[in-house]
């Protein structure tokens, strides 16, 4: 099964996706993760994804493509996976489908996590972050509106996007995601 998690900065996809990878038993793909090992290495790749994160932008769709094709061509993701911070604009969704219609898949799921702006930067506040700025956090939310509203109504089109109630405690954010994808599972089956 492969699902999408898409919310606005901070809505708790990353911390979703683990437990929800956990409990279907396959991988979490974090493209933010993947550009940190990226940085941390001092690859030529980190160097450029760095230089849009430190000012709160997006990484190029060529970039994050090319990460992602290349990390789903592992063997671990042929069970499936969940994909935090991928796609976040339309072309990426199309990119994203074309790489799995190469392996004969396509996306089961997107569950976008709604949770109110202020909530949101008092979270990204919280977890004091280099990069977690009043002003890149102002970013993220603009580069959001822009590039991955769009994105809901695509997958809202193919049918398969699901709103969660994603305010509340980590455990209850959960149930509601667990009672989803559940609904999905038994639907396919």
């Amino acid at each position: 099964m492969i699902i999408v998690f898409v919310g606005p900065p901070g809505s708790g996809k990353g911390t979703q996706c683990k437990l929800l990878a956990a409990h279907l038993g396959v991988t979490h793909l974090s493209t933010g993760e993947l550009f940190r090992i990226q940085m941390e290495s001092g690859s030529e790749l980190g160097q450029v994804a760095a230089s849009f994160i430190d000012r709160g932008n997006l990484v190029p769709d060529h970039v994050t493509v090319d990460i992602v094709k290349e990390s789903l061509g592992e063997a671990q993701f042929n069970v499936g996976c969940l994909l935090d911070g991928f796609p976040r604009s339309v072309p990426q969704a199309q990119a994203l489908d074309a790489i799995l219609a190469e392996n004969n898949s396509q996306v089961d799921l997107v569950l976008l996590l709604d949770v109110d702006q202020n909530v949101l930067v008092d979270r990204m506040l919280a977890r004091k972050r280099k990069d977690d700025t009043l002003n890149t956090i102002q970013q993220r939310f603009e580069a959001y509106e822009q590039w991955t509203r769009p994105l809901l109504e695509y997958y809202q089109n193919r049918g398969v996007l699901v709103s969660v109630d994603g305010r509340g405690d980590v455990d209850s954010v959960f149930e509601r995601i667990r009672q989803v994808v559940s609904a999905v599972e038994a639907a396919n089956q």
